[in-house]
Order: C-alpha cells, then sequence, then structure tokens
C-alpha cells in the first residue's frame, strides 16, 4: 500500500479506501436509521470482524447496552458498532486494534445526557469488561438516555 502522493493525485490510496468505506457506511446507516434489525446486522458485523481481545469485549459491551437500554439502536459509526436514540450517536466502541493502541474505548457523543457541572469524560479507556465495568457502563448508558 502506497502513503505517497503523486502531484496529480490528491488522496493516498488508503484515503481512498477509507472514504469509500464510510459513504458505503453512510448508506448502511441510512437503512439502520430505519431498521433496527439492518443496524443491529451491521454492528454484529463488525463485532465479528474485530480481532481478541477486541471482539470479545465489543460483543458483551453489546449485549449489556442492548438489554439494559432497549431504546438505543445498535449500527456502525466510522466501522465500529454505536448506539442511537433518535438516529443521534449516543455512545460507541472503538477497537483498540483499529488504531494499534493499548486499550478500547467506550465513548459517548455530545447528545449523551452526562453534564456534570463545567467538566465531565466522554469516553473511558476499556482494558476488559468486568461485572464492576459493567455496572459503570450499565448507569452512564442509563444517565445518558434519561429525558
Amino acid at each position: 500500500m502506497s502513503q505517497s502522493k503523486s502531484k496529480t493525485q490528491r488522496f493516498t490510496d488508503e484515503e481512498q479506501a477509507a472514504m469509500k468505506a464510510r459513504t458505503k457506511e453512510m448508506k448502511a446507516e441510512e437503512r439502520a436509521n430505519k431498521n433496527r434489525a439492518e443496524g443491529e446486522k451491521a454492528a454484529l458485523e463488525a463485532i465479528a470482524a474485530m480481532d481478541e481481545p477486541d471482539r470479545i469485549i465489543a460483543a458483551r459491551l453489546h449485549e449489556v447496552i442492548t438489554t439494559n437500554a432497549p431504546v438505543l439502536w445498535p449500527k456502525t459509526w466510522y466501522g465500529m458498532p454505536a448506539y442511537t436514540k433518535d438516529g443521534k450517536v449516543i455512545c460507541f466502541f472503538q477497537a483498540a486494534s483499529k488504531f494499534n493502541v493499548r486499550y478500547a474505548t467506550f465513548g459517548f457523543q455530545h447528545d449523551a445526557n452526562l453534564d456534570d457541572g463545567a467538566m465531565w469524560p466522554t469516553s473511558y479507556a476499556l482494558k476488559e469488561l468486568t461485572p464492576a465495568e459493567e455496572a459503570r457502563i450499565i448507569a452512564l448508558v442509563k444517565q445518558a438516555i434519561a429525558d
């Protein structure tokens, strides 16, 4: 794979592939916003494609979120599992292997109701998913979707 750009080429091969993948995903997102099963299928496919331990964490996280916050619709967002309310991403999982970093991330978008004063966390490093982390995630997700 070439990282270099020719004088006439504006984007690298990798950048072009990423744009094509994002375009394809945006079309899938449109279907997912109208059909929960489509979004669930896409999220589960993204999880299945992950390396371990990301796959194990993401699968359990998916189960925890869909069980405890059924109002959230699963889908993919930038190739990773995400969970939406009224078409807006509330929370997401980002595999460590996607960016070759030492921990996965569980994060929230701006539509999540997590406000706590003038500063609050919006993402969390996640190396494993124990019952303690599950309980904290359940509480955060329920707070995030509270009206």
